[in-house]
């Protein structure tokens, strides 16, 4: 008799002689050599008598580097049509928890690089995140720059599991990240996420076990690679309802809840989950309509680890001023929207000025959205973000207008300073500006002085960069051409303007 969890492969011809090839799981030993399995995908020409075979081990899928890129079905079968995978490594779905003992007990937060996450909902390195919002407010753009910056900033990688997508929005996500870079076309060992997807339309078991699927890329890179991972499962929801399902098939009592599509964080599918999470990241529909990306709510998301001894007095007191100033900014709009603003006291004009500046200090130019916005992307270190807020907090940027905090960037270009009666020259390629009292800290992506570059090499790279603007092919080969020819010419000019 085969052991539950073991896969069992059901193999034959239907009534017009197609070959037929489905993988069960074992589920339950009825006795009297019987078993009850769950497939792993559709049963469409199944007959009583066909040959069944106990492979004696659980599904197995690849893992490691060969999976990068790719797009795999429960089975570990790729299904985006790029040939077969590496399967000479491979993991067991089913395997032991680890003991209690090599669990890391450590409190230690993962920078993201994304300043309101960052700040106001940090998150737990190995912990549970929740990402919540409806359609449209920017949830996979922003899945898509977590995994941007946890390969570039940590040299991690990330995989993501699509329990019960449609076929549409699975295609939409891949598409796009094809677009954003996120998964290198031209070398797919370069690209940065792996992909699992349980659709839909599959079966419940395929849909409950896809999940599995991911978490075993996710732990072998973590545990062989030793890299930093992010899994995402998307959505947490359409695996219970799964669950629910399968226990239905077995006889089992399944759990019982409704799902309301709506905005709705109250509703009983989103609340169940909260409880097992460290953080949550809520996008909020508001912020998205004012063009203020990402749209994370700052009131709604939360973070187990926003506490002084994890991530020290500063930072603590920093968030919850911001929170303070946005609850106090959100208490008083409907006051503003029936008698103006005029009728406020003079502090809590002061407290509505501020928190507008903060909701616009919020929002950040994103790396995988320069495709799409022209702006280059912004990493911003969680020492930075504090110090950007104390800043507004303190009341010494009361004296600039609101749209000084609107995804505040640099652009690639030519920067003279005034040194000692001299005038220096730089070259630079694009940046993060903090605007203070009288002054304006620049912190640059890179910069190179006008007299250190050498005019021949700036010369041919200009050339390269024109001859490679007008061989590129797509949307994306485009600007990122366009790119490199102003980055060419901005040095160019640099060297220009020392010699007048």
């Amino acid at each position: 008799m085969p052991n539950i969890y073991n896969a069992l492969v059901v193999k034959g011809r239907d009534t017009v002689g197609q070959q037929i090839n489905v993988t069960c799981e074992v589920q339950q030993l009825l006795g009297n050599n019987r078993v009850r399995a769950v497939a792993m995908s559709a049963t469409d020409g199944l007959m009583r008598g066909m040959e069944v075979i106990d492979t004696g081990a659980p599904l197995s899928v690849p893992v490691g580097g060969a999976t990068l890129g790719r797009i795999f079905n429960v089975l570990g079968e790729p299904v985006d049509n790029l040939g077969p995978v590496d399967t000479r490594t491979t993991s067991p779905i089913h395997r032991s928890a680890p003991a209690f003992i090599q669990l890391d007990t450590k409190l230690s937060i993962f920078e993201t690089g994304i300043k309101v996450v960052d700040l106001l909902a940090p998150y737990r390195r190995g912990g549970k995140i929740g990402l919540f919002g409806g359609a449209g407010v920017g949830k996979t753009v922003l899945i898509m720059e977590l995994i941007n910056n946890i390969a570039k900033a940590h040299g991690g990688v990330s995989v993501f599991g699509g329990v019960g997508e449609r076929t549409r929005e699975g295609n939409d996500l891949y598409m796009e990240m094809k677009e954003s870079g996120v998964i290198n076309e031209q070398n797919i060992a370069e690209s940065k996420v792996a992909l699992v997807h349980g659709q839909m339309n599959e079966p419940p078991g395929a849909r409950m076990r896809v999940g599995l699927t991911a978490l075993t890329m996710a732990e072998y890179f973590r545990d062989v690679n030793e890299q930093d991972v992010l899994l995402f499962i998307d959505n947490i929801f359409r695996f219970v309802q799964a669950g629910s399902e399968v226990s239905a098939l077995l006889g089992r009592m399944p759990s019982a809840f409704m799902y309301v599509p709506a905005d709705d964080l109250t509703d009983p599918a989103p609340a169940t989950t909260f409880a097992h999470l460290d953080a949550t990241t809520v996008l909020s529909r508001g912020l998205a309509a004012k063009g203020i990306y990402p749209a994370v709510d700052p009131l709604d998301s939360t973070s187990t680890m926003l506490q002084p001894r994890i991530v020290g007095e500063e930072h603590y007191e920093t968030a919850q001023r911001v929170k303070q100033t946005s609850q106090r900014y959100k208490e008083l709009q409907d006051i503003i929207a029936i008698l103006g603003l005029d009728e406020l006291s003079e502090e809590d004009r002061l407290t509505v000025a501020r928190a507008r500046k903060i909701e616009r200090f919020l929002s950040q130019p994103f790396f995988v959205a320069e495709v799409f916005t022209g702006s280059p992307g912004k990493y911003v270190g969680l020492t930075e973000t504090i110090r950007g807020f104390q800043l507004i907090l303190s009341g010494e940027l009361d004296g600039l207008p609101e749209q000084a905090f609107y995804l505040v960037a640099v652009d690639i270009g030519i920067l003279r300073i005034r040194l000692n009666d001299q005038w220096l020259t730089m070259a630079v390629m694009g940046g993060f500006a903090r605007i203070g009292n009288n002054e304006i800290t620049i912190l640059v992506n890179d910069a190179e002085k006008g007299s250190d570059i050498d005019p021949q090499e700036a010369q041919r790279t200009l050339e390269i960069a024109e001859a490679n603007l007008s061989r590129a092919e797509g949307k994306r080969q485009a600007i990122e051409a366009n790119l490199a020819l102003r980055r060419a010419r901005t040095r160019v000019e640099a060297i220009n303007v020392i010699s007048y």
